[in-house]
């Protein structure tokens, strides 16, 4: 009888050993849902295939069109008689544009808030005679410039034996087109630290409180002072004083900060306009071609 007892026991350790060794080891800390050929470390609900995040160029092709902001000036974004848009910086954004193979939509814009319109994406470019500035580049990323521009002061014609110099127009009352670069012109030139001066909305504004006479001078980019000011012009009876240059400064195209793809995109198409003449050609029919860096 105990041998009997002896031979069952031995039978069902036997059984049981060979039903322990059948079982696969548990996985350490691999979640139960987890794909068997996942890594133990992935994210159970991680897909396989997830895309690349989409950069700024991306954004920008995946719509088929750059949204560029722009004020209305001549020679830069001006309407024609026909109420056509045209100008230097329109033709050059339709061409930097078509050779990327996207369409230009030109909105009019609050020169003022131009980053917040970039950071919200109501805007992806700013592409009227902006100024590249140290401050701006904290907000902005820049093309490679393509213009050298220049503060000047214009005044009525009839003042032009009053106000001669800067020394001239430290009592004067001036005007400057708010978050310009006429303004920080004027804030960082010591001869005019106590002047009157008043921020209004645009450079075109500006110009109307000089023709007008409520404001005696105003401080505006030189690109866009050739285009608007003095004979055949609607400001034919404003002038340039002569040898007064506040600051010295270059054109670029803003973009939103992190535009890294964009900018090299842009830039190897401005390159090429350059190569090829385009650009020079454009510049010539807005009489900027002096002004044009890549001449220079």
């Amino acid at each position: 009888m105990k041998k009997v007892i002896a031979i069952l026991l031995a039978v069902m350790m036997l059984v049981a050993f060979a039903a322990c060794a059948s079982e696969p080891a548990p996985k350490e800390d691999v979640p139960a849902d987890t794909p068997a050929d996942a890594p133990a470390d992935a994210p159970a609900d991680a897909p396989a295939d997830a895309p690349a995040e989409e950069n700024d160029w991306d954004y920008i092709a995946n719509k088929g069109e750059m949204i560029i902001g722009i004020t209305y000036f001549e020679p830069m974004n001006y309407f024609d008689e026909n109420g056509e848009l045209i100008g230097f910086e329109t033709e050059f954004a339709k061409a930097v544009c078509a050779e990327l193979g996207i369409t230009p939509n030109f909105i009019e814009i609050n020169w003022d808030t131009k980053e917040v319109e970039l950071a919200a994406k109501t805007i992806d470019a700013v592409w009227n005679g902006c100024t590249i500035t140290e401050d701006r580049k904290e907000n902005m990323d820049f093309s490679v410039p393509y213009i050298k521009n220049k503060q000047v002061c214009i005044i009525k014609a009839s003042n032009a034996e009053k106000y001669t110099d800067l020394a001239s127009m430290a009592d004067a009352n001036f005007v400057a087109e708010v978050g310009s670069a006429g303004e920080s012109a004027i804030a960082a030139e010591e001869a005019l630290a106590n002047v009157n001066y008043t921020p209004v909305q645009y450079q075109s504004n500006a110009l109307m409180e000089i023709k007008a006479g409520t404001a005696d001078v105003t401080v505006i980019d030189y690109v866009m002072a050739m285009g608007m000011v003095g004979p055949g012009t609607d400001y034919e009876d404003l002038m340039i004083v002569d040898g007064i240059e506040l600051t010295v400064e270059e054109y670029g195209i803003g973009f939103r900060k992190g535009s890294d793809a964009t900018l090299e995109m842009v830039n190897a198409a401005i390159e090429k306009l350059a190569a090829d003449g385009t650009l020079n050609e454009i510049a010539k029919k807005y009489e900027l071609e002096a002004s044009l860096i890549f001449n220079q």
